[in-house]
């Protein structure tokens, strides 16, 4: 199975679409004085310091074989009543992030966090209402696409995939994302839809009523109306500020320097582009070898599938390296993100900012360490991180610019904290909760301290402190799903309480644990 159908947009694409869908910035919203990257939660208890929030991502994949991963986690979620709204971190719905799957991968598996959700099949995944907030951020499968021939292609196997109980089901239909309008339609507020100035001046009127920070905005009502404003925005809740960003629209590779070590690099990724090239030629000639009416063989074809994924991402991570010619990057959003940053930091009722976003800017999981968009992400919040210490002087003892990243992307969770690594995103906090859903990924071998030129040579800037992925050979191979419950202590230099929850599936069982939960308190 060869995976090359799927592309990925330009990022001026992504970027001119998502605002042509919001209408960005046109004159009424200025006229109004409107906010469109701010939201208020129409709660009585939003001003209460100690809370907590569940954290999932990477999840929208449906069943694989005959265990649901998604469902199960979803099911211990549920015995978290107290919590006050969860965070997404992306790919919402695999493989492309089309709309033929969200029922399957988000509408079925969600469906107690849904007004109507006892009968899911009523249900338009452009028509949503939670019951509990649900904040999201776009992964780079709700983005993706998929060409007309090869969504003929998937078709003509739908009858045989069928047969075989779903078990090879690729979550692949007729097309992808359309340049990420499925997610739009079903997260955000498609002002697109409203024709004539008149409709939309009523729209405003009737849902961007709230007040943040002194702007209108909108006013976000769990039961009611469960629009997200923009696909990077920012909400307060107990004195705590949250930051939602897009990080597939500043995740371009750097350019490889016309320099010695430059040409050295390249020559490097052309070696791992050929080495990648052979091993998912022999991934396929094993896959073809298995029979996926067998139990263990299906399990083995569902770890092949796995492999075979990382290997395309790893494939266009290379090829973007490779492409001297550099996409645009959305400063746009990050000249948004260190504003908004240094707005908090002046407003003395704010006790701790976290922000999320999908691609990790740190990570041990052995596909995504040492990837061009890893070190892109890390370099650019590096870079806003820098200019806000700028502006606002020298931090307090003890403080990081935020108390907490979390991300998704990489399909594990894991705990990361940096060292001095010469910039401000030293003394930091990170976590990766990419393991709610998707075939799991391992650590990688060469060990859990990351150093700042990605060899034993350079300088150590962070290490990791958890990891919960995939482990194990053969029948004894464990599958540790996850999802994250934080526990926001009272105070003005808050604690976070971080509980690990997971869900193992080995030799056909499911396993419930906690791990130990571990206090942030920067």
């Amino acid at each position: 199975m060869k995976f090359e159908f799927v592309s990925d947009p330009q990022i001026s694409v992504k970027i001119d679409q998502m605002q042509r869908r919001v209408r960005w910035q046109e004159s009424l919203f200025k006229e109004e004085a409107i906010a469109q990257t701010k939201l208020v939660i129409d709660e009585k208890d939003t001003d209460n310091p100690q809370f907590s929030f569940l954290v999932i991502g990477d999840s929208g994949c449906g069943s694989h074989l005959k265990h649901h991963p998604q469902r199960k986690i979803t099911e211990m979620m549920l015995e978290h009543q107290q919590s006050r709204f969860i965070l997404h971190m992306g790919d919402v719905v695999y493989q492309v992030g089309s709309s033929e799957y969200y029922h399957n991968n988000f509408i079925n598996p969600y469906k107690e966090f849904l007004v109507g959700g006892e009968n899911p099949q009523h249900l338009k995944y452009d028509d949503l209402t939670f019951k509990l907030p649900f904040f999201p951020v776009p992964g780079n499968h709700d983005y993706y696409d998929l060409s007309l021939v090869y969504g003929i292609l998937f078709q003509a196997t739908w009858l045989p995939r069928r047969l075989l109980r779903g078990r090879l089901d690729l979550d692949v239909g007729w097309h992808g994302s359309e340049q990420g309008n499925a997610y739009a339609r079903a997260f955000l507020d498609y002002l697109l839809d409203i024709k004539g100035t008149v409709n939309l001046k009523q729209h405003l009127d009737n849902y961007y009523t709230a007040k943040h920070q002194g702007d209108r905005c909108l006013n976000y009502q769990p039961g009611k109306f469960t629009r997200l404003p923009n696909r990077y925005y920012t909400f307060r809740y107990g004195g705590i500020d949250f930051f939602a960003l897009d990080s597939n629209t500043f995740n371009e590779p750097l350019v490889i320097p016309d320099t010695e070590a430059g040409k050295n690099k390249r020559v490097k990724l052309l070696e791992r582009q050929r080495e990648l090239a052979k091993r998912e030629e022999a991934i396929q000639a094993a896959m073809d070898k298995l029979d996926p009416n067998n139990y263990e063989d299906a399990e083995q074809i569902d770890d092949y599938y796995a492999k075979l994924e990382y290997t395309a991402e790893s494939q266009r991570d290379i090829e973007k390296q490779l492409n001297q010619v550099q996409q645009a990057t959305d400063w746009e959003q990050l000249d948004w993100f260190r504003d908004s940053l240094i707005a908090s930091w002046q407003d003395e009722s704010v006790r701790g900012r976290i922000v999320f976003f999908h691609h990790p800017p740190y990570v041990t999981e052995a596909t995504k360490w040492n990837q061009g968009q890893t070190i892109a992400i890390r370099d650019r919040l590096r870079q806003v991180f820098d200019n806000v210490v700028k502006d606002i002087g020298e931090l307090p003892p003890g403080r990081s610019v935020v108390n907490l990243v979390l991300s998704g992307h990489a399909h594990c969770m894991e705990h990361l904290y940096t060292k001095d690594t010469g910039y401000a995103d030293s003394y930091t906090d990170w976590i990766v909760c990419g393991g709610s859903g998707h075939s799991l990924r391992r650590q990688r071998r060469e060990g859990a301290v990351l150093f700042q030129d990605g060899d034993l040579d350079s300088k150590p800037i962070g290490q990791s402190q958890l990891f919960i992925g995939r482990h194990g050979k053969g029948r004894n191979t464990k599958r540790p799903y996850s999802f994250l419950r934080i526990d926001v202590q009272a105070g003005e230099q808050p604690e976070f309480v971080v509980n690990p929850y997971v869900a193992q599936w080995h030799q056909r069982q499911w396993h419930e644990y906690a791990e130990k939960p571990f206090v942030i308190d920067q």
